[in-house]
C-alpha cells in the first residue's frame, strides 16, 4: 500500500524503464519512421518528387564520384554521431535518476 502511495505522491519515479523504451523509440522507429515519410511524401506529393527527382540528378551527374563517396560518408557520420548524442542524454537522464534515488533513499 505504501508503494502505491509513494507512486501516487510521485515519491516513487518510474522514468528510469520509461527513459529506456523512449531511447529505443528515438534511436530506431524515428529514423526508420523518417524514411517511410519522406517515401509516402515522394509519392503523394508532385513538388516533393520533382524536388527529389532534381536532387538525385544533381547528385549523380553533376558531382564526381569520389565527392559522393566523401558525402556519403559525412552522412554517415553525422548519423553516428547523432545517434552517440541520443545515447549520452539518455545515460545522463538516467544516472540523473539513480543519483536522485541513491540521495533519497539513503543507500
Amino acid at each position: 500500500m505504501d508503494s502505491l502511495l509513494d507512486f501516487l505522491a510521485f515519491r516513487t519515479l518510474i522514468s528510469e524503464p520509461v527513459l529506456i523504451v523512449f531511447y529505443y523509440l528515438g534511436a530506431v522507429a524515428m529514423p526508420v519512421a523518417a524514411w517511410f515519410l519522406a517515401l509516402y511524401l515522394i509519392r503523394r506529393f508532385e513538388m516533393a518528387k520533382g524536388a527529389y527527382d532534381m536532387g538525385r540528378q544533381l547528385w549523380l551527374f553533376s558531382l564526381p564520384k569520389k565527392h559522393r563517396v566523401w558525402a556519403i560518408a559525412l552522412m554517415i557520420g553525422a548519423f553516428l554521431f547523432m545517434e552517440l548524442l541520443w545515447r549520452m542524454m539518455f545515460e545522463f537522464l538516467i544516472a540523473y535518476l539513480q543519483m536522485h534515488d541513491a540521495l533519497v533513499n539513503g543507500s
